[in-house]
């Protein structure tokens, strides 16, 4: 282990969260590309001698945690509570938000159904969403984004690494942005993967 990579272990094992690759370049005097060789080799290191802790890497931050292998053991020694299971609605509501964000509650309820207010203050309660701004739109209906804590409990480093949603076919595609309120609805093509954009201009 070089000096970088075992003050890179010392630092984050201090402090206790997710810390911006910036903000850990700044402190230990090196460029963020040295940053993050050393991050690698510390990740690789701890693989390969099967150790108790992990590397965990969260869009821009990363974050020094045990292996979920041992995450009961942690969990009896810290005595802290098993997370609850999440319901199936809470699923779909969360999946929407994932792949749609930034997303109104509005365009949440459009696609399911149902009113999702309940669902979505659930959500948030737990940090897996949050606030991500106001729709700029009569009424400004606030926007949801998913949250760090969503990528650390679902164990992706980013949104990027989330499982493409099968393609829809054009008349699945033309009805769903039809529903949404998508403008330009009729000129919709087939959209694989996750949408970035297009989030409908509604109110709540």
């Amino acid at each position: 282990m070089t000096q970088l990579e075992a003050g890179l272990e010392a630092v984050l094992f201090a402090a206790g969260d997710a810390v911006p690759v910036e903000r850990l370049a700044a402190a230990l005097e090196v460029s963020s590309g040295e940053l993050m060789e050393a991050a690698a080799a510390l990740e690789n290191l701890y693989d390969f001698e099967n150790r108790g802790l992990m590397l965990l890497r969260l869009e821009d931050k990363l974050q020094l945690c045990s292996r979920p292998l041992y995450a009961d053991a942690a969990r009896r020694v810290t005595e802290s509570r098993r997370p609850p299971s999440l319901s199936p609605a809470a699923l779909e509501v969360l999946t929407i938000v994932a792949y749609r964000q930034p997303v109104t509650r509005a365009f949440i309820d459009q696609l399911r159904g149902v009113d999702s207010g309940g669902t979505v203050a659930g959500l948030a309660e737990k940090g897996l969403i949050e606030e991500a701004g106001r729709l700029d739109v009569p009424g400004r209906p606030i926007l949801y984004r998913t949250t760090e804590q969503f990528l650390r409990t679902f164990g992706v480093s980013s949104l990027d690494d989330l499982p493409a949603l099968p393609a829809l076919g054009e008349s699945e595609q033309l009805k769903l942005d039809m529903d949404t309120g998508k403008p330009d609805a009729a000129d919709a093509q087939s959209t694989p993967g996750r949408p970035q954009d297009g989030t409908p201009a509604e109110t709540e």
